[in-house]
């Protein structure tokens, strides 16, 4: 069945080097996908330069690269193992250049570093490289490292959710009209200072909800919300009362999150339509 989704594309930058990690982080996109797409209305579309790139003259390779991969890409993952990569005219390496200029593009970058063990002619100059390189990193963010795969794909995941809670992604429509109500949710969470301890270091909390869009052309009368299931780990905060959800009017629902919650975050919308009584169930996390 089909159904609408923001599609963001993810590049995966590295050296060539570490074949087998750039195909888990793809491999990792793909599983988010299978498990999440339809429900989170989100696609992610992993772009690798020796798969996607389009042949083309006129600039340096590079530059060729930045502009078809870095430029409209929403997320970059960055790898490196035992080498830095070919210096450009622009950077130490390739991988470094499409590192920065995603930076200044205020791309998400996300950046991993192989533990694993170093092949025995492993170049020690490209070495030094990863190692200047990775000190520098170290005064401007926070990076990772990964021994394995599955350790990496891992990693993957968790970058994914922290981008697509922070991404302010809209609801995805189609240019199309659509007739009656139609509900879509979106979960949406903001990290905010709770208070300052004696030192004067803030402490945090996470505010939860979610955005629910009325994306048809019917009013909804008679809203209401109601987290569903035997051991649901979220409940809905919002007023009890019914409420009425215009046509193409978006309704925050508070929520609050639990421990010790067996079932599936779910969301359940009952509405009344034309005098029909109606309802829905989202999958929210």
């Amino acid at each position: 069945m089909a159904y609408v989704a923001n599609v963001l594309r993810v590049m995966i930058a590295s050296p060539s080097d570490i074949p087998d990690a750039r195909d888990a982080v793809e491999s990792a996109i793909h599983g988010w996908n299978d498990a999440n797409a339809r429900n989170k209305q989100i696609i992610l579309q992993p772009w690798r330069w020796e798969t996607s790139s389009v042949p083309q003259l006129g600039d340096r390779p590079q530059a060729l690269i930045n502009a078809q991969g870095v430029d409209d890409s929403d997320i970059v993952f960055a790898l490196f193992g035992s080498r830095l990569g070919s210096p450009t005219a622009g950077a130490v390496s390739g991988t470094v250049e499409e590192i920065e200029r995603a930076v200044e593009q205020n791309r998400p970058v996300h950046l991993y570093f192989s533990t694993a063990s170093l092949p025995n002619d492993v170049d020690t100059k490209q070495l030094e490289g990863i190692r200047a390189f990775k000190k520098q990193i170290q005064e401007r963010g926070l990076y990772r490292e990964f021994s394995n795969v599955s350790q990496l794909e891992h990693e993957v995941w968790r970058a994914i959710e922290f981008d697509i809670a922070n991404l302010d992604l809209g609801v995805p429509a189609l240019n199309r009209s659509i007739t009656g109500v139609r509900f879509q949710a979106q979960p949406r969470q903001e990290r905010e200072v709770r208070d300052v301890d004696k030192k004067g270091k803030p402490r945090y909390t996470t505010r939860h909800w979610i955005d629910v869009t009325n994306i048809g052309d019917e009013d909804a009368q008679e809203v209401t919300f109601e987290a569903v299931g035997e051991s649901p780990s979220m409940f809905v905060v919002s007023e009890s009362t019914s409420t009425v959800v215009h046509a193409g009017q978006t309704r925050r629902v508070n929520i609050a999150r639990t421990m010790g919650g067996d079932d599936q975050d779910i969301l359940c919308i009952r509405w009344l339509e034309n005098g029909e009584a109606k309802q829905r169930e989202f999958h929210v996390g």
